[in-house]
């Protein structure tokens, strides 16, 4: 089953300094290591429309597609099919089960600066671990920014 999460965090920064260390290659890989040591993304232009791959260090993960992304405001991803050895595969039972899941990263405006909010479908088996790791990884990345 495909449970849909919310997560927000509080971040004293300007929308363009949050936008660049979540999206910047060096600063994902160092939030995102929160989830894997070594996790990164790979993308030929981060644009509506593109592919991207979410990866570790043995090229496996997932592919996304970006189904909107206005800069300093929403990143929102499609996931579509994993990948092995760099390679998209073709969806399989398992795969189909969570395909066309989404991961949607928001800023909005508050008072003392924005609020970083990020929904996202997570599998049952996935869950418990994500909602104890997702809030770190926001941790980390207001801690970067600044």
């Amino acid at each position: 089953m495909i449970n849909r999460l919310q997560f927000s965090i509080e971040i004293d920064a300007e929308k363009a300094e949050i936008w660049e260390t979540l999206w910047n290659e060096d600063a994902y890989r160092n939030w995102a290591s929160v989830f894997y040591e070594g996790s990164y993304a790979v993308s030929d232009d981060w644009k509506e429309g593109s592919q991207v791959q979410f990866l570790i260090p043995d090229k496996s993960g997932i592919y996304s597609r970006i189904e909107k992304h206005i800069p300093n405001e929403i990143m929102h991803f499609k996931h579509i099919g994993s990948v092995v050895d760099g390679q998209p595969q073709a969806l399989d039972d398992e795969t189909k089960k969570w395909s066309g899941t989404t991961e949607v990263y928001t800023l909005t405006e508050t008072e003392n600066g924005h609020k970083l909010t990020v929904d996202i479908d997570i599998l049952d088996e996935h869950l418990e671990y994500m909602t104890k790791t997702f809030p770190k990884a926001l941790e980390r990345i207001k801690t970067n920014c600044g």
